[in-house]
């Protein structure tokens, strides 16, 4: 796919610190209908913003609450990030261009310190790569085109570093087990049925037990929660329904905790393209709070946010 540079951010208890570097893209030409060698060159670099000061007790958790920006790729393929700010989200930074052939796109955390090392990608040419920050592509296979939605909710098997789950166009849902180094197993079908869901989000723990959940939402707008099992083979307990009403967004997205407070959050994009924040509240009863407004027009922009 292409070389993503950047540098993984550092974390201590109270202190989270960001830096960035940038470099080129290089088209791989793996698999059919990949971009010529006289192709623009996609670029991208990991957003950077200041220091955030925070009271999260990163550190004294077996596995910290994911702390990631938010990435938006509009239809002109550029790409830009989004800090959280412990209320919200800082301004936007340009972090690449030429994302016009990425369909699907995950971030992936591979040592458990709740910060991602890279991106996992699906390009219209159904070929399936691993970006690492500050590194070059690597192409974990081809025919990945069979799938509609990709997510890495975190780790779902027990061996820490961060898994995926991909639906094809049947409608099952298929677990790939990561390695910690880009490269994911075979697949293991985990159910079917799921072509129900227009929506499926997840990063990291939702409900207080220390297990990467998922929530998925129907065509009828009620959104449901999966709870993490921690089994490879079943890694989600039977659906409980969070709420009604939620076809009024048009996208629904995680990247961990964007208020700072070591609970996961949802970030959801309303139909008329404002932006609202679901804080987290731990509790697998009631997962969110009440949604709070972080952004008041222009999300629509963007095709792909992950």
């Amino acid at each position: 796919m292409a070389e993503l540079s950047g540098l993984k951010r550092g974390r201590t208890r109270a202190r989270l610190a960001a830096a960035a570097t940038a470099a080129a893209l290089l088209i791989t030409g793996i698999g059919a209908g990949s971009a010529s060698a006289a192709d623009p060159a996609p670029s991208a670099r990991s957003a950077a913003g200041p220091a955030a000061e925070a009271g999260n007790t990163f550190g004294t958790q077996a596995a910290p609450t994911p702390y990631n920006y938010l990435y938006g790729v509009n239809s002109s393929g550029i790409l830009y990030g989004y800090e959280p700010n412990g209320t919200g989200l800082g301004s936007r930074e340009y972090s690449g261009e030429n994302w016009g052939p990425v369909k699907h796109a995950t971030q992936v955390d591979h040592d458990a310190d709740g910060l991602s090392d890279g991106i996992w990608a699906i390009e219209s040419n159904g070929v399936f790569s691993y970006l690492e920050w500050g590194g070059t592509p690597v192409s974990a296979g081809t025919g990945w085109g069979i799938y509609n939605k990709m997510v890495s909710p975190g780790d779902l098997g027990g061996a820490a570093a961060d898994d995926l789950i991909a639906r094809d166009s049947a409608g099952a849902l298929w677990i790939y087990l990561g390695y910690g180094n880009g490269k994911v197993t075979g697949r293991t079908k985990v159910g079917n049925g799921w072509q129900t869901y227009n929506q499926i989000t997840g990063k990291g723990d939702l409900t207080g037990d220390g297990r990467a959940d998922i929530v998925a939402r129907d065509g009828s707008g009620t959104l449901w929660l999966y709870k993490g099992t921690g089994n490879r083979t079943a890694p989600f307990s039977t659906r409980t329904k969070i709420g009604t009403g939620w076809n009024i967004f048009n996208n629904l997205t995680s990247v961990g905790d964007i208020d700072l407070d070591d609970k996961t959050d949802m970030i959801a994009r309303h139909t008329d393209g404002s932006l609202w924040l679901y804080k987290g509240t731990g509790s697998a009863s009631s997962p969110f709070k009440a949604k709070v407004k972080i952004g008041s027009s222009g999300w629509n922009t963007y095709r792909l946010m992950f």
